[in-house]
């Protein structure tokens, strides 16, 4: 017979084995939210079965956007390679913890897992912004063993979920803009991939923030109606070498609701309100500069005198920022004026430029750097070399250049030239170029360098990428004050933008359309390139050259700009006296309205937007959500009499409509009439029709 003690014992044992077990089954089994008053994210995580998004719900419309479960669910949230073991959301972890945090306008989620083998922590993170209908997504991994790993085939989001069956899905990529079919992978040009149900008009955009050719996107994955956001695994595939305590912060993915033809829920509303206040490193709706800029038609040939004749000339018509290109140092790589060309050096052009008000703009190349700078005499052997061992060049208007490898110790070089550069001219903006992680005309990508910061070729991409974004992240935090270009050329592709773009660099120079003569494809081509990416990205980050302020006629390059960041080029001395009298009118009537408006909020694009072309019109409209807005519309050579604007502005509003050129009331819409399309006339004799619509309230027909 048992003694007391030993009963006691035993109870107490059985006690603790009860709380034990209900301790394991706490930490083993749990649920999260990550809401706001439009989406709603359910998120699970069992011992059984892994992480998993239970629920996926867009609030005014209820639906429900999670599919049943299929065979292909089998990497729950996430998946990864470390040194080719795979990890997944589904059994590869145990839950460590959650937490739940303010962050500025919203909220965040961190689910804080433990691979089961002790060598790895992961942090799942989603965060959801007030008036937004987004959900953002992204990962930590932290190594928690004693050898460094390698990182590869990187997925940070994959849902099994849809706005509807997929006989009623519509996809479109690119930028949201081009029909795509159901299955299909996106790679460096489509950062955002938009599926919506056809009948309903409800779905989501996916953007991808993976900087440039890293991105990847699956969409029908398996077949079905699950999508992946990753890495790039084979044509420029993703690889990450992860010291011993070292935490890795993968890029973001965001799903963005919306409900088309719906008022302001409309995806040209939510998606582009919320790359603009969100996914742009500068929130918010400051107004954008003018910047003029030299590069055509003086190429390297720029010097003082041209700008002490060209300055008074950029005062008058409104520009804020004079920016000299290509030219002004003395040699790729460094900081000085090129004293053949400016005499009296800085001095000389800040005394030109400060007497007519003018902020400064100046090119700097990043990488592409003359075997004679400093920076290349002192570290040859950080420059990239080919797979032969061979070091790597690259063509420039200043002939060939060194290409240094910015996955190496040159990256903190190149940002202590960047920094000096600011520190010693003050400019407003700098255009930083060339080549980075490839020419974009076509010369082999990367790096094979040994003694590098990369492992491999493969890791070199990704750290040329993540040097990018270090320099820009740090000159925002020491010179917040300078806007910073990434040029296409830069990033990596003709005409890229894209979200991992718009986190570290204020502005892109898209392109160089050719403007020199009116036949040229000059504004026609800056705006389809415009148009195409207005779905997602906000368009006062786009420059895109080459418009020339003097190409005729003048009213379609300022129209076209006010689209866009606004940018002109050539010599403005061929203005006449009363081309110099209507631009600066109108630059300053644009600068007025946008002060007082916050043209961010939207972008409809209108008519032949697809494919302008001199035979139709086309157009767009920036409306504000609480203000005003204006509409653009170019005849081309269509001969049109009028052209039929329809989009969904906010409901209940009404305004006055005033063309701008012609400086004439043309009458009241309302926000039905602009539903159902209303009629604007163009001008006679005119190809440009410029709308200022000044919001009244009222009630909607």
């Amino acid at each position: 017979m048992f003694r007391p003690s030993v009963l006691i014992l035993a109870a107490l044992l059985t006690c603790h084995l009860a709380r034990a077990a209900a301790e394991a089954k706490k930490t083993s089994q749990a649920s999260w939210s990550a809401s706001n008053e439009f989406v709603e994210r359910k998120i699970v995580f069992d011992k059984e079965t892994g992480l998993e998004t239970e629920s996926l719900r867009y609030k005014p419309t209820g639906r429900e956007f999670i599919s049943a479960k299929g065979p292909d669910d089998l990497a729950g949230e996430f998946s990864f390679q470390a040194d080719g073991q795979q990890y997944t959301g589904k059994k590869s972890f145990a839950l460590r913890g959650s937490d739940i945090s303010a962050i500025s306008g919203g909220k965040l989620l961190r689910i804080d897992l433990s691979s089961l083998d002790g060598r790895l922590d992961v942090s799942v993170l989603y965060a959801v912004f007030d008036g937004h209908p987004a959900i953002r997504k992204w990962l930590t991994v932290a190594n928690r063993g004693a050898h460094t790993l390698y990182l590869s085939h990187f997925c940070f989001e994959t849902l099994r979920a849809g706005p509807g069956a997929a006989a009623d899905l519509q996809v479109s990529a690119g930028y949201g803009a081009t029909p795509r079919a159901l299955f299909f992978t996106g790679r460096v040009s489509d950062p955002a991939v938009f599926v919506r149900n056809a009948k309903t008009g409800e779905g989501f955009a996916i953007l991808n923030e993976a900087p440039g050719y890293l991105k990847r996107t699956e969409i029908g994955s398996s077949w079905s109606e699950r999508f992946s956001v990753m890495y790039d695994t084979d044509l420029f595939p993703f690889g990450r070498t992860l010291n011993p305590g070292e935490v890795f912060e993968s890029a973001k993915s965001s799903l963005v609701f919306f409900l088309d033809r719906h008022g302001l829920e409309d995806s040209h509303w939510v998606v582009p309100r919320y790359a603009a206040e969100v996914l742009r490193r500068r929130h918010g709706t400051a107004q954008p500069p003018w910047i003029y800029n030299t590069w055509e038609p003086f190429f390297r040939g720029i010097n003082e005198q041209t700008v002490k004749e060209l300055a008074p000339v950029a005062n008058k018509i409104g520009m804020d920022i004079f920016t000299i290109d290509d030219g002004w140092q003395s040699e790729y790589g460094s900081n000085d004026f090129a004293r053949t060309r400016f005499p009296t050096g800085f001095e000389g052009v800040k005394a030109i430029l400060d007497g007519k008000h003018l902020r400064l703009g100046l090119w700097v190349p990043l990488a592409a750097i003359s075997t004679e700078a400093p920076d290349y005499r002192a570290h040859p052997e950080w420059v990239c070399r080919d797979q032969n061992g061979n070091p790597k060049f690259t063509g420039t208007a200043a002939g060939r250049r060194a290409v240094m490898c910015l996955a190496s110790g040159y990256r903190n070089l190149a940002l202590k030239r960047l920094t000096q550069l600011i520190e010693r001219y003050h400019p407003a903006y700098i255009k930083v170029d060339l080549t980075t992680v490839f020419n974009a005309y076509g010369e082999q990508p990367g790096c094979y360098a040994s003694g590098h910061w990369h492992r491999n070729w493969a890791e070199s991409l990704t750290r040329i990428y993540e040097a990018l974004e270090y320099i820009g992240n740090q000159l925002y935090r020491t010179h917040p004050e300078v806007l910073v270009d990434y040029t296409f050329e830069l990033w990596g592709e003709k005409h890229l933008i894209d979200p991992g773009l718009l986190a570290c660099a204020d502005l892109d120079w898209l392109s160089n359309v050719r403007d020199t003569e009116p036949d040229d494809g000059g504004s026609l081509n800056a705006r389809m390139l415009l148009y195409s990416r207005s779905p997602s990205i906000p368009t006062e980050a786009m420059l895109i050259g080459n418009l020339r302020a003097p190409t005729p006629p003048v009213e379609e390059r300022f129209a076209t700009e006010i689209g866009a960041g606004p940018l002109l080029l050539g010599d403005l001395r061929g203005l006449s006296q009363q081309e110099r009298e209507w631009y600066s009118r109108n630059i300053r009537w644009f600068k007025n309205f946008r002060s007082r408006t916050s043209l961010s909020d939207s972008f409809f694009p209108l008519g032949n937007w697809e494919q302008p072309g001199s035979a139709t019109w086309d157009g767009f409209a920036r409306l504000s959500r609480d203000s005003g807005g204006i509409i653009v519309l170019f005849r081309n050579q269509s001969g049109a009499e009028s052209a039929e604007v329809r989009l969904p502005a906010p409901p209940g509003v009404a305004y006055r409509a005033r063309s701008v050129l012609a400086n004439q009331v043309v009458g009241n819409v309302s926000a039905g009439d602009l539903a159902r399309g209303w009629k604007v006339p163009f001008p006679f004799g005119e190809a440009v029709q410029i709308i200022e619509l000044d919001r009244r309230m009222g009630k909607s027909q």
